[in-house]
């Protein structure tokens, strides 16, 4: 069996399990955030008129919450959501809940890994598309819509078709100036946005193994643009020695067979990439940045779950480091221990000093939502990972998604740039 496949063999106490077997696996952690929680809550309202009442979770120990999509509260509806949000939490005992102004608090997807919240070998559901994120840690982890992460806080299950297996081998080293935004965008374009429906994304091979933790996040939290059900990185030593640094609970990680069988195998001589681009309006349509020089940009954002880690903003402060930018440029930290971490290295210092700037943790700028939305035909570069019609903004503005390492040399030039060029 495949990575996937033993774990989730071992959630649904299946002796073994093939692809396209329907099985009930055992959740061990799940997440809502200020807009799946309130979705979630609708849900159970909805079920309550029909006489199905939610009398206590499953296990408030294993669930938390987190405000990120509309904080600071952007208006009197999000404000509402995080106050109905908050009376449920307090209601059905869940005692991990990341308020925004309160200490620790992120983006989700960050928080999962960020607070060793999510073990590997683990089986992890969350109300949001990007919850693959969390397979870098070697875990089973899905996004799931409001009824069904409705019916795993109710029972503390859910039915899953197990999805067969594409393994993509990462040879060679990773080149200066590439990043794992680079290599993910370049399988994506590969394969197209549909290529990998209902799989499960896996990566091995030199190069991943070398990877840190916070690339390798990078690698899974894309592969929802893959139209993947999940991604995963079986765990190592680099994961272990990760992990040991936020939380002290053991785990058991499962890695597939030698001998599993794979949907298809496809091998990525990485030594041979260079920073890559997605043009509008897919993360699939993807070009060389080079080939995108002079483009024109209104805009340069470093943030988000996939490229608002602390190794990004550290890629993002060596290029800008006593250098101004041309354009708007903002950067927003994944998480408050990001943020304070980039603060005492001195990068918060040095986007300041280079006329970007810095806010506070949060998904606003990234879902279009606010604290930095696109105008009409406004054309931004972004760390992001979705750049579809209206994603970021108006729907006649265009957004770019690169690595932290071209956004920050596209804002330092005004115009889309490689960062060799810098």
């Amino acid at each position: 069996m495949t990575s996937t496949e033993k774990i989730i063999a071992r959630a649904s106490s299946m002796p073994s399990v093939a692809p396209d077997d329907v099985v009930f696996v055992k959740v061990d952690k799940l997440m809502v955030h200020d807009v799946s929680g309130p979705g979630v809550i609708k849900v159970f309202e909805e079920w309550a008129k029909k006489g199905v009442h939610l009398e206590r979770i499953w296990n408030p120990d294993k669930v938390w919450v987190s405000e990120d999509h509309f904080v600071p509260a952007a208006d009197k509806i999000s404000a509402n959501n995080i106050m109905k949000l908050t009376n449920w939490t307090k209601k059905f005992g869940i005692k991990r809940h990341y308020k925004y102004g309160l200490g620790q608090y992120g983006i989700c997807h960050t928080l999962s890994h960020e607070e060793g919240l999510v073990l590997p070998g683990e089986v992890y559901v969350g109300g949001d598309s990007h919850t693959n994120t969390t397979g870098g840690l070697g875990a089973f982890a899905i996004g799931l819509g409001h009824t069904d992460i409705a019916y795993s806080l109710m029972h503390g299950q859910i039915w899953i078709k197990v999805p067969e297996t594409l393994l993509f081998n990462l040879e060679g080293q990773l080149p200066p100036h590439v990043m794992a935004k680079d290599i993910i965008l370049k399988i994506i374009g590969d394969i197209g946005t549909d290529g990998a429906n209902y799989r499960a994304m896996q990566f091995s091979g030199e190069t991943t193994k070398q990877l840190i933790m916070d690339e390798r996040l990078t690698l899974t939290n894309m592969t929802t643009e893959a139209g993947a059900k999940n991604g995963i990185i079986d765990a190592d030593s680099i994961t272990g020695s990760y992990l040991r640094d936020r939380t002290h609970e053991p785990f058991s990680a499962l890695k597939g067979d030698l001998d599993a069988s794979y949907a298809e195998k496809l091998t990525y001589e990485i030594d041979r990439l260079e920073p890559t681009v997605a043009k509008p309006y897919s993360p699939g349509n993807i070009s060389p940045a080079r080939e995108l020089q002079g483009t024109e940009i209104d805009k340069a954002y470093i943030g988000s779950c996939t490229g608002a880690k602390l190794h990004d903003l550290r890629a993002a402060g060596k290029i800008m480091k006593g250098k101004k930018v041309k354009v708007r440029t903002e950067v927003v930290p994944a998480a408050q221990s990001i943020y304070l971490n980039a603060m005492n290295e001195g990068l918060i210092g040095i986007f300041l000093e280079s006329g970007a700037v810095v806010g506070p943790p949060t998904c606003g700028a990234c879902c279009g939502a606010h604290m930095g939305v696109l105008a009409k035909n406004e054309v931004c570069i972004s760390t992001t990972n979705r750049n579809f019609p209206g994603r970021m903004g108006d729907v006649e503005s265009k957004t770019y998604l690169a690595s932290p390492l071209v956004v920050a040399a596209s804002a330092l030039t005004g115009m889309i740039t490689d960062p060799r060029d810098i």
